[in-house]
């Protein structure tokens, strides 16, 4: 017999979910667990990033005061994706670990603003239902 519960591993894409309006209403926010590219727009975004400095300061030398700080994982030249940090637990800096709901939802990545139709594995998403609290 099949168990009822779906097993999700968001490694794995063939366990993600077809994505429906409405579905991240009863997600424990699985998406929030893989790493989350952004672009210097989304750091100004954040505000971890003045708007004046993103203008005027080499993006190098941005992406070197980000990583001091601890504000970004890291900086790849070549494409311009910064990588945000995610917490020991694996969950996005961003995510508040009760509600399992994003505390910057107003400035979020563009990343975050388009998935579930961009990604690794377009119109999926890594859904996970919530359960229910004892």
């Amino acid at each position: 017999m099949r168990s009822p519960i779906h097993i999700v591993d968001v490694e794995r894409l063939s366990t993600w979910t077809r994505y429906r309006h409405g579905l991240c209403d009863s997600c424990q926010a699985n998406c929030c667990t893989m790493p989350v590219e952004v672009r210097l727009a989304d750091l100004v975004r954040l505000g971890l990033v003045d708007p004046f400095e993103a203008e005027h300061e080499e993006v190098r030398l941005i992406a070197r005061r980000l990583q001091k700080a601890g504000q970004i994982a890291r900086y790849t030249a070549k494409s311009g994706v910064f990588t945000l940090p995610r917490r020991a637990s694996g969950d996005c800096r961003y995510l508040d670990a009760a509600s399992r709901r994003c505390t910057v939802y107003a400035q979020r990545p563009d990343t975050c603003r388009r998935h579930p139709q961009v990604g690794p594995r377009p119109g999926h998403c890594p859904y996970g239902a919530r359960t229910a609290r004892a």
